[in-house]
């Protein structure tokens, strides 16, 4: 047993293809990785790009309010709530559909989870618009009264997104459409 040496290897390649493995090819394989799991199919759809409208025009809607005196109006606090809490949920949504998380997620029946949040944004939404556009006037001849009239403008621009992504999820949501019959005849 004196014979036996204290250290023992047992690689059946070559010490550089494992160091290569380490090194500098890191970052390459990370980002192929990646790359295969996102649905890139999804950023070409109708509804990704009603989502990514969403989400800029979103953020250019509370970001206008957010830029004049907001607070004079109690109406706004209703719709930044809007505009700031679906700006989030609508982008936490797209990435959870670009990086397919909801086939991980197979309890959650998806298609009628996106309906439904589309429905309710697209509800939510229309109020904040109202509340947006029946409070712009009392602003008239202020120096912000440019930022929340295109405020408005931008939330019923939202809202128009919102209602398009809540057809597009119904549509999913419902199928194809065609008959149960003809889809069920063996060719």
């Amino acid at each position: 047993m004196a014979d036996f040496p204290s250290k023992v290897t047992t690689e059946t390649g070559s010490p550089t293809s494992q160091t290569s493995q380490q090194g500098g090819n890191s970052l390459r394989g990370l980002a192929s990785n990646v790359t295969t799991k996102m649905n890139m199919s999804f950023i070409r759809s109708i509804p990704a790009i009603l989502m990514m409208l969403e989400i800029v025009l979103g953020l250019l809607h509370w970001a206008l309010i957010a830029s004049g005196p907001y607070t004079r109006s109690s109406a706004y606090g209703w719709v930044m709530f809007v505009a700031i809490t679906l700006w989030i949920l609508t982008t936490i949504l797209f990435f959870i559909i670009l990086f397919n998380v909801q086939e991980k997620l197979t309890f959650v029946p998806w298609t009628l989870t996106v309906m439904g949040y589309f429905g309710v944004a697209t509800v939510l939404y229309l109020t904040a618009f109202l509340a947006n556009a029946a409070t712009v006037h009392p602003f008239h001849g202020l120096p912000f009264y440019g930022h929340f009239a295109a405020a408005a403008f931008f939330s019923a621009v939202v809202t128009l997104t919102y209602g398009g992504s809540a057809f597009f999820a119904y549509l999913d949501w419902k199928g194809d459409g065609g008959n149960a019959a003809t889809n069920t005849v063996p060719t």
